[in-house]
């Protein structure tokens, strides 16, 4: 019932208070949680972090730290990103325990929550990173969560979906492209569409946006991935 839930990193970007750093290790921790993913945060190590990890030390020991979410991430099959704000995008959205139902179908691979700054959330390149999006609900007049909260709530759900599938027979399944290459389509995609005539780079109208929605919610695995850039790669060639 304790099982470290070993395939599930939890993602702060930009984390301003390190205070909110110990108190996330914390409530990671009492759910069985222990890979904390931290991107350029403002301070870190910290006092105030470990005082708050009540603890929770040895997650904070741990941690890995980056400087930009796509390094983060790049071996993940799934990267589903937060947000308390509706989009002029929209994206595919799950609430907390469809987020862990969706956790649970990978079973294996590698999975990040990706959790952004404590005054503006993620920005919208960061959210293009992500194949789906996390809305926690809240009261509408005070729908201000702290984020040690909200990693506590996440986590919880996650801790949940786990014990009710230990000792389930696990399904094998097709393993996902990772996010890694799925930016090496994109690029490839879009300098394909350039060549074509088809997009206007200084026109781009959302092209990319759109075309980053459409296929993060496809989810790609390997062989459909080989055929796309196979297909592009033709493309190219017919039209030199």
């Amino acid at each position: 019932m304790n099982t470290i839930i070993s395939n599930v990193r939890i993602v702060l970007v930009g984390t301003t208070h390190p205070g909110n750093i110990g108190a996330a290790a914390r409530a990671m921790k009492t759910m069985s949680q222990d890979n904390l993913y931290l991107v350029n945060p403002k301070e870190f190590p910290s006092a105030v972090a470990t005082a708050r990890a009540a603890g929770a030390d040895d997650i904070l020991a741990n941690a890995s730290i980056y400087t930009d979410l796509k390094s983060a991430i790049s071996d993940c099959e799934l990267v589903i990103t937060t947000s308390a704000r509706t989009r002029s995008i929209p994206w595919p959205m799950v609430s907390p325990r469809e987020c862990a139902e969706k956790v649970a179908e990978l079973n294996d691979g590698n999975v990040a929550i990706v959790f952004g700054r404590e005054n503006s959330g993620l920005n919208n390149e960061e959210m293009e990173l992500g194949n789906l999006v996390l809305q926690i609900p809240t009261n509408t007049d005070y729908s201000s969560l702290n984020l040690a909260s909200a990693v506590q709530i996440i986590c919880y759900e996650l801790f949940l979906q786990r014990n009710v599938n230990e000792g389930a027979v696990k399904e094998e399944r097709v393993p996902l492209v990772s996010q890694e290459k799925i930016e090496m389509f994109y690029e490839h995609l879009e300098q394909c569409m350039i060549e074509v005539g088809y997009h206007d780079v200084n026109y781009p109208r959302r092209l990319m946006h759109r075309m980053r929605r459409l296929f993060n919610r496809a989810q790609l695995d390997e062989s459909e991935w080989k055929i796309l850039r196979g297909f592009l790669a033709k493309i190219q060639d017919k039209n030199k």
